[in-house]
């Protein structure tokens, strides 16, 4: 679309971008500053652990979540079943269930004193853990475990989605040479779903490596728990932003193979997607076992351990609901709220000047804004504290300098940190939410209004933003859902004193007192539900 726009709007976009990269620069920058040996000596002791420790986890974690979400997507998406219907968007709930919060339900139902492991001694009579073997929860393995029950729906979901849109000619094809409804699946859609399979299991292992409760409510060393630990431990910003860049390292590597691995693969389908007429009728014991699958894993995923809080919840009630709770539960509306509003802003800016702009270069800055959520939470906290220190020690030699006393840490100090930290890693859901309306926009409709005599702010305000109120909303909610769960980032940068649900829940799985900060977890998990239920409604209405 080429339309006079000003090289204010071009800068615009330059200089949203660059705030965004800043954490990135910083960090960069910051691993080169001398650490005084404490660098050194991670390396020389625990760093290999960390990084081994890291790439077991992801590969664990990803391996685990295929194995549980594709066969899962493929019964919802091909077969018809009892409970079909109801999988469609009950698989993706565990994406509301904090992953912390999963484990330590899960401890406190298969530790040594647990009742699982209680009744296992009650019935076979065992005296002591040297009569049997039970895995242990609190492990690298069962860290694995527990945030593959959380994660699958990001598998789950892409491959429902390619698996639906695979075309029926084809499914007809393999039935006539033969193939059964398994045979179907393992030689025609499960290697057509091969590129949205790679797309979702490097989500998983982003979020993995990403992952900071977990891995230290289980007490596995990782490069998280490192940075998170260097940082307050050892109080060196250098070693910790040196972590922070191996990491980065980690998860840039994963985004660049999975694209170099899906770099020749090209998928063209001319015929319609399947529909519930070209549905595979599974009968007798087949049904049986797919509405058992589907049932279990739902159960062990979300329906177990909500119930578990529901009764933590009510038993500790009268403890749970007190002003604490009200005040942290207002500090995570509030900053979400505002949160959303600056991404979406973001996103729309920057879409629009990629949409209309007839210079291509316009359209790196909504790219470039788009890496904030690739990094980490703790190593996006490590990259906005270097340069946010630097500023408050600026204004305050400022003050200094003219003779007047300091304002302390005005950013650093403030919730001014938190907001700045969650706008920069959740703007691309924003922007992408934007980009996908803005996809539906026909560019006649910019040239009629450019014929009219309209220019770039009012095309934007009279003809895109009426169209685009459903990525609007889309953004707003997708964004304000992720802020109430972020926790690396908020427990690094909160201010002191400063508690949301999110920190003031992992508090209590910390104190092994769940029970007590229940309430709080239920919230953020019905929170959680409202973009899972839209994104269910709006894929059944595309399709």
């Amino acid at each position: 679309m080429i339309l006079g726009l000003s090289r204010s709007w071009s800068l615009a976009g330059y200089l949203i971008a660059a705030i965004i990269l800043l954490p990135l620069i910083a960090i960069i920058a910051q691993a080169f500053v001398p650490d005084e040996d404490v660098f050194s000596h991670l390396l020389n002791t625990v760093l290999p652990t960390y990084i081994v420790n890291t790439i077991v986890l992801m590969l664990g974690v990803c391996i685990g979540s295929l194995f549980i979400a594709t066969p899962a997507a493929w019964l919802v998406a091909r077969c018809q079943f009892p409970g079909r219907k109801m999988f469609q968007w009950a698989l993706l709930l565990p994406l509301a269930m904090p992953a912390y919060v999963v484990a330590y339900v899960y401890t406190d139902l298969l530790d040594y004193a647990g009742p699982v492991q209680k009744a296992l001694r009650t019935w076979f009579d065992w005296q002591s853990p040297s009569d049997y073997y039970f895995p242990e929860v609190r492990s690298l393995a069962g860290a694995s475990v527990m945030l593959a029950l959380v994660l699958f729906p990001y598998i789950y979901l892409l491959a429902r989605t390619a698996f639906m849109e695979q075309s029926s000619s084809l499914q007809h094809a393999s039935r006539v040479m033969g193939c059964g409804p398994w045979q179907s699946f393992w030689r025609l859609s499960l290697p057509m779903a091969r590129p949205a399979l790679a797309v979702g299991a490097s989500l998983v292992a982003m979020e993995t490596v990403a992952d900071f409760a977990t891995v230290s409510y289980f007490a596995v060393p990782t490069l998280t728990t490192a940075v998170y630990d260097t940082w307050l431990g050892y109080g060196s910003l250098s070693a910790a932003a040196k972590l922070s860049a191996i990491m980065l390292l980690v998860v840039f590597s994963m985004i660049g193979f999975e694209r170099f691995a899906r770099r020749k693969q090209q998928l063209f389908q001319k015929q319609s997607a399947s529909n519930e007429s070209t549905l595979s009728r599974l009968k007798g014991s087949h049904a049986y076992l797919a509405t058992g699958y589907c049932g279990l894993l739902l159960l062990f995923s979300f329906v177990l351990p909500f119930l578990i809080l529901l009764q933590y919840a009510w038993d500790y009630f009268d403890a749970s609901w007190n002003s604490a709770f009200w005040e942290y539960s207002l500090n995570s509306f509030y900053i979400a709220a505002i949160v959303s509003v600056i991404t979406v802003l973001i996103g729309i800016i920057l879409m629009f000047i990629r949409r209309i702009s007839p210079r291509p270069s316009d359209a790196l800055p909504s790219r470039l804004a788009s890496t904030g959520y690739a990094l980490p939470g703790t190593v996006l906290a490590i990259g906005i504290l270097v340069p946010l220190t630097m500023l408050d020690f600026a204004v305050n030699d400022l003050y200094e300098f003219l003779g007047q006393p300091g304002p302390g840490l005005v950013f650093t100090g403030s919730v001014f940190i938190l907001i700045f930290a969650f706008c920069i890693r959740f703007s691309a859901i924003a922007i992408g939410s934007v980009e996908n309306s803005y996809k539906r926009i026909s560019p006649s409709l910019d040239m009629a209004g450019i014929s009219m005599g309209l220019k770039p702010k009012a095309l934007l305000w009279r003809v895109h933003l009426p169209l685009l109120r459903k990525g609007i909303f889309a953004g707003l909610l997708l964004v304000f859902i992720e802020c109430m769960k972020e926790l690396p980032a908020a427990l690094l940068l909160r201010p002191v004193g400063f508690e949301n649900l999110a920190t003031y829940v992992f508090q209590f799985v910390s104190d092994e007192q769940l029970e007590h900060g229940a309430l709080a977890a239920i919230v953020i998990v019905l929170v959680g539900f409202v973009p899972l239920i839209y994104l269910n409604r709006s894929l059944e209405h595309e399709k």
